[in-house]
């Protein structure tokens, strides 16, 4: 952030015929004018907290909302080509998904979730990625980084991983639900549930604000508090609500019976692929609005909330 401007101070000259006596006192009066000028303009003043640097994984703050709603950071030629400049191969002969097409149906507008969308005769992925990314508000960039993070679908496509592209209704705990299978089915209900998130806010399990979140899905690995940042993480928690453990940041090629990667592949495969996920285009004392803070434009349709 920005230091606040620091005070400066000017002193006039006096034009004013006095008494010696006169002149010693204003001589001294004008003195201490620039002293405390001096001690204002140059002591230190309080420094706003910053946000944690990219270099590390926080908990916290996985991504800022700027990063993660701005539906406008690729087009579909863009993610195009970005497709097709990755290393893929496929065990069973599935297309990569450079070459990956098929039929999209119709979607209507949903309340403050996603815009309609109109289907096409096979589409190209890249173009799914993009029109859900403008109908629901979440970045191409994010939508990206969720296939290769739940599937490694941008690598290594596989049938199995088409079908449950982004792991919607898919719990650790029980078996997916088939009803919810397919590219454009996964792509467009994990864009539609990051919506429901940012909408639900605090009714939701993990907020903005402190949190406890486990290690692992076995409670008896632990958990911590974690002080939420953003929406944006907050929606990640969600959507996969456990957190790497200490013993993972510390050696995140090794795996325990206690390890999660989940959102820790989140943060490196963003900060691989496009940069640093916690950058804001505007300083904070900007309206929020601006940075998309809670996922929120700065204007928004009173009817549809869009």
């Amino acid at each position: 952030m920005p230091e606040r401007d620091r005070e400066t101070a000017r002193i006039g000259a006096w034009a004013v015929r006095a008494s010696t006596a006169d002149l010693v006192i204003m001589a001294t009066a004008a003195l201490s004018v620039i002293v405390f000028a001096f001690v204002v303009a140059f002591a230190p003043h309080p420094q706003p907290e910053r946000a944690p640097s990219d270099a590390h994984f926080h908990a916290g703050l996985i991504i800022s909302d700027a990063a993660f709603y701005d539906p406008d950071t690729m087009t579909a030629v863009q993610v195009q080509r970005f497709l097709e400049k990755q290393q893929c191969s496929s065990d069973d002969g599935s297309p990569c998904l450079a070459d990956y097409r098929q039929d999209t149906p119709d979607e209507p507008a949903q309340y403050a979730h996603c815009a309609a969308i109109t289907g096409q005769k096979a589409e190209r992925a890249s173009s799914i990625i993009v029109r859900i990314a403008q109908a629901c508000r979440i970045s191409p960039k994010v939508l990206l980084v969720l296939l290769q993070k739940e599937q490694s679908l941008l690598t290594h496509p596989s049938a199995y991983g088409y079908q449950r592209a982004t792991g919607y209704g898919c719990p650790d705990t029980a078996a997916c639900d088939t009803r919810y299978f397919g590219f454009f089915n996964q792509l467009y209900n994990a864009a539609w549930q990051f919506r429901e998130y940012t909408v639900g806010g605090a009714s939701w399990r993990y907020h903005v604000g402190k949190v406890a979140i486990q290690y692992h899905p076995n409670a008896a690995c632990g958990s911590s508090v974690v002080d939420i940042r953003t929406q944006a993480t907050a929606n990640l928690y969600n959507y996969t609500p456990y957190q790497p453990s200490p013993q993972t940041l510390a050696h995140p090629d090794v795996a325990t019976d206690c390890s999660t990667f989940g959102n820790l592949n989140f943060w490196r495969l963003y900060k691989e692929w496009f940069g640093s996920p916690l950058v804001e285009p505007f300083p904070p004392q900007y309206d929020g609005c601006l940075n998309l803070t809670g996922g929120t434009r700065c204007t928004v349709d009173p009817l549809t909330g869009l």
